[in-house]
C-alpha cells in the first residue's frame, strides 16, 4: 500500500490500537524484511570501524532499519507500527549473534546516535529513536514525513491560529511537553469599527461582557424586590456609561492576563493575520493588510471562531450592530429592536429590557432553534411578561437613516403586509459564521462541509490535510461553546505531544441560556428524544416557584424543571431542562449525573436541599403522560 495508507485520518491515536505482538510474517518475508544477519555481519568484523561501516550500508539501502532484539517488547511494539501501517523494514536482530559481539555493536550503535538501546529506528538514512521516539512521531506526524522523505525542521512545532479560548488553551498545553508552539491572531474591525484584544468571542464580545450585563440587569430586579424585604431604595437610577466603562475596563485585564499567560508558557505571540502558502508555511500581515514575515510549522491548528452574519438587505452593514458591538456602545441603545432569535438574541433583549430600553425582538421562525421548544416557548413568554415586544414571522427588507434615529421597513411572511417602526438601535443577531475564508485553505484541498464554510474533522480534530486540525466554532456540527473548544484544543495537544489517547466526548455537554429566567440543559431536548427513542420516553416536569421570589409574586409559577427519562434503560435520563434562577449552577451539577448514567430513581433516592430550587428535581412524580397539573405545592 502506498503513502496514501499513511495519510489515515485515524492514524493519529494509532499508537492505541496496536497489539505488543508484532504479527509474524511468512519466511520468504522472514528473508526479505530481516535478512540474514550471520552473512551480512561476520565474525570476521572484529573492529567497531568495521560494523559500523556495515551498519551504514544497512541504513543506505532500506528505508526502515531497525536494530532490535528478539526478545524485547519495545522492539515489538516498533515493527507492530510498521506492520500496522504495511511498510516494509529491515530489522537486525543483534541477539542472533554472540553476547559480546551484540555488547559491542550497542557500543557502536551509540557512538552513532548516542543512542545504546533498542529498538533504534532509521528510516530514510535519518536516525529517529527509539520506541518512546517512534509512538511520538507516529502521534505527532512527523513519523509520516520521515516516511515521505520530507522530514524537516520547522520555527515551530505547533502554530494555533485563532487567540481565542480554544486556540490559547491547546497552545499553551502544547507548549507545556516542550514543544516549541506560536499563535496568530488579529481581529479584523466589524462594519462599525469594533475590535479587541486577546482572548477570542468569548473574553470580549461574548460570554463574559454578556453575563455581566445579565447581572447589571437581574440586580435592577433585586433592587426592586428589595422593598419586600424591608429596604428603602430611592432614586433607582442606572449608568449605561459607567456599566461600559467598568466591564471593558476589565475585558482590558483579561486581554493583558492571556499576553503574559503566553509568555510564561514560551509560546510566541504574532498580533497578525495568517494565510497559508502551502501545509507547513505561513505568511503573516499585519492591521493594515502589509506583509510583515514567514513562519513554517510542523502541525496547525485552526481556532479562529466565528463573526456575526450580516444579511444583504439595505443599511445591514452600514446602520446595524451586532453583538461585535454592543458591548462596547459608548451611549445608552435606546429604543432597540433585536432581529433574530438565537440564544444571542434573547439573552441581548433580555438585559436590555432589564435595564429599562423599550426592547422588540423580531422573528422569521421559531425561538431558539435546536434548544427544546416547551422551555423556549416559554422564555418567550417570560420575556414578554418582563416588557419585550415581539413581531413574529417578519423579515427585514431595509434599514434607512431618519434623523437620529433608524427607519426599519419588515415584510410578514404570513400576509406579506409591510411593517414599519423607528428605532435607536438594531440589532442584528441572526447567525454567525467561520472565520475560515482568506486564509488559504482553499489552496491545501482542507474539505468544508457540503454548501458551509465550517470545516469537516474526524473524532481527532484532525481536517483532510493530515497535520492540520480544527477545534471551536470553525469546526462543522459540533457544539459552539467556549468549554467545548477549550476541552477539544487540549486533548488534542495532549495527544500530539503528551501520549494522550482521550477524545472528546460531545455527549452530556450542559449549557445556558442566559434570559432573564435563565435556562440550563444537558442531554436531549424533548423533541429529539422523541424521534430517537419513539415510544420510548417518559417525561416528568414541574411548575415551581422559587422560595425568594414568593414576597413579591414576580414570575409567579414560571420556573419549571423537566427530566426525559428512557423507559426501555430503567428509566434513564436521557435529558435535563431546568427554566429559573442560577440556572448554570444547578445544571452544572446535574450533568454529572445524566453523564454517569443516572435513572429516575437515582434522583428519586437523592435527598434535596431545603430550600433550594434545585431540590425539585428529587421529588417529580408528575408526568405529562398522565396530564395531571405541574404546579408545585407546598413544603
Amino acid at each position: 500500500m502506498q503513502c496514501a495508507v499513511l495519510l489515515s485520518r485515524n492514524i493519529i491515536l494509532f499508537i492505541s490500537t496496536l497489539k505488543v505482538v508484532a504479527p509474524r510474517p511468512s519466511s520468504s518475508r522472514l528473508a526479505r524484511r530481516f535478512g540474514s544477519g550471520n552473512l551480512t555481519f561476520s565474525a570476521k568484523m572484529e573492529t567497531n570501524l568495521e560494523i559500523e561501516s556495515a551498519f551504514r550500508g544497512l541504513i543506505d539501502t532500506n528505508k526502515i532499519v531497525i536494530f532490535s532484539k528478539t526478545t524485547c517488547p519495545f522492539c515489538k511494539k516498533v515493527k507492530n507500527i510498521f506492520n500496522q501501517l504495511q511498510e516494509n523494514y529491515h530489522a537486525l536482530e543483534l541477539d542472533n549473534y554472540p553476547a559480546e559481539k551484540t555488547s559491542q555493536m550497542q557500543d557502536v550503535l551509540k557512538d552513532m546516535t548516542g543512542q545504546r538501546t533498542v529498538p533504534n529506528v532509521f528510516i530514510n538514512k535519518q536516525h529517529v529513536g527509539g520506541c518512546t521516539d517512534t509512538e511520538q512521531a507516529l502521534a505527532d506526524g512527523t513519523l509520516f514525513d520521515r516516511l515521505e522523505g520530507t522530514f524537516n525542521t520547522y520555527d515551530y512545532d505547533y502554530i494555533v491560529i485563532g487567540g481565542g479560548s480554544g486556540g490559547l488553551a491547546s497552545a499553551k498545553e502544547a507548549s507545556s511537553y516542550g514543544r516549541k508552539v506560536a499563535c496568530c491572531d488579529l481581529v479584523l474591525p466589524s462594519p462599525q469599527g469594533t475590535s479587541w484584544g486577546l482572548g477570542g468571542t468569548c473574553v470580549n464580545v461574548g460570554c463574559i461582557p454578556k453575563k455581566l450585563m445579565h447581572k447589571a440587569a437581574l440586580m435592577g430586579e433585586d433592587i426592586e424586590d428589595s422593598a419586600y424585604f424591608g429596604w428603602t431604595t430611592d432614586n433607582k437610577r442606572h449608568s449605561w456609561e459607567e456599566m461600559v466603562t467598568n466591564i471593558q475596563d476589565y475585558i482590558k485585564s483579561l486581554n493583558f492576563k492571556y499576553r503574559t499567560d503566553l509568555k510564561k508558557k514560551e509560546v510566541t505571540y504574532y498580533n497578525a493575520y495568517a494565510k497559508f502558502v502551502d501545509k507547513h508555511t505561513l505568511n503573516l500581515y499585519n492591521k493594515e493588510g502589509n506583509f510583515m514575515k514567514t513562519i513554517t510549522g510542523q502541525n496547525f491548528l485552526l481556532a479562529m471562531g466565528c463573526r456575526p452574519v450580516y444579511p444583504d438587505f439595505p443599511g445591514a452593514r452600514d446602520l446595524c450592530i451586532s453583538s461585535d458591538d454592543v458591548f462596547s456602545l459608548k451611549e445608552p441603545p435606546g429604543k432597540t429592536l433585536i432581529i433574530g432569535a438565537s440564544y444571542i438574541a434573547l439573552e441581548t433583549a433580555g438585559f436590555l429590557v432589564g435595564l429599562g430600553f423599550d426592547v422588540t425582538v423580531m422573528v422569521r421562525s421559531i425561538l431558539l432553534r435546536g434548544f427544546d421548544q416547551d422551555i423556549a416557548n416559554k422564555i418567550g413568554e417570560t420575556l414578554e411578561a418582563h416588557g419585550v415586544k415581539f413581531v413574529p414571522k417578519h423579515v427585514p427588507e431595509s434599514v434607512t437613516k431618519n434623523g437620529e434615529n433608524l427607519l426599519v421597513r419588515a415584510k410578514s411572511l404570513s400576509d406579506g403586509s409591510e411593517y414599519i417602526d423607528t428605532f435607536k438601535t438594531v440589532f442584528l443577531a441572526i447567525g454567525r459564521e467561520p472565520c475560515t475564508t482568506g486564509i488559504g485553505l482553499e489552496n491545501l484541498n482542507v474539505k468544508f462541509q457540503e454548501s458551509s464554510t465550517r470545516i469537516e474533522v474526524n473524532e481527532f480534530s484532525q481536517t483532510s490535510v493530515r497535520n492540520i486540525f480544527a477545534v471551536g466554532d470553525v469546526v462543522e456540527e459540533k457544539l459552539q461553546l467556549t468549554p467545548v473548544a477549550i476541552q477539544a484544543g487540549k486533548l488534542l495537544a495532549k495527544r500530539l505531544y503528551g501520549k494522550g489517547k482521550a477524545l472528546f466526548d460531545y455527549n452530556h455537554v450542559p449549557t445556558t441560556v442566559f434570559t432573564p429566567l435563565e435556562y440550563g440543559c444537558v442531554g436531549y431536548s424533548e423533541e429529539d428524544a422523541m424521534k430517537k427513542f419513539p415510544d420510548q420516553i417518559e417525561v416528568y416536569h414541574l411548575h415551581f416557584q422559587p422560595l425568594e421570589w414568593d414576597l413579591n409574586k414576580r414570575n409567579k409559577n414560571k420556573s419549571y424543571g423537566k427530566l426525559i427519562c428512557l423507559k426501555s434503560e430503567q428509566e434513564r435520563v436521557v435529558g435535563f431542562h431546568y427554566l429559573g434562577p442560577n440556572a448554570g449552577e444547578i445544571t452544572q451539577g446535574f450533568a454529572l449525573a445524566l453523564k454517569l448514567g443516572a435513572k429516575k430513581d437515582d434522583f428519586n433516592n437523592l435527598i434535596g436541599i431545603h430550600p433550594t430550587c434545585a431540590e425539585i428535581f428529587t421529588t417529580m412524580t408528575i408526568t405529562k403522560a398522565s396530564g395531571k397539573p405541574a404546579e408545585a405545592g407546598g413544603c
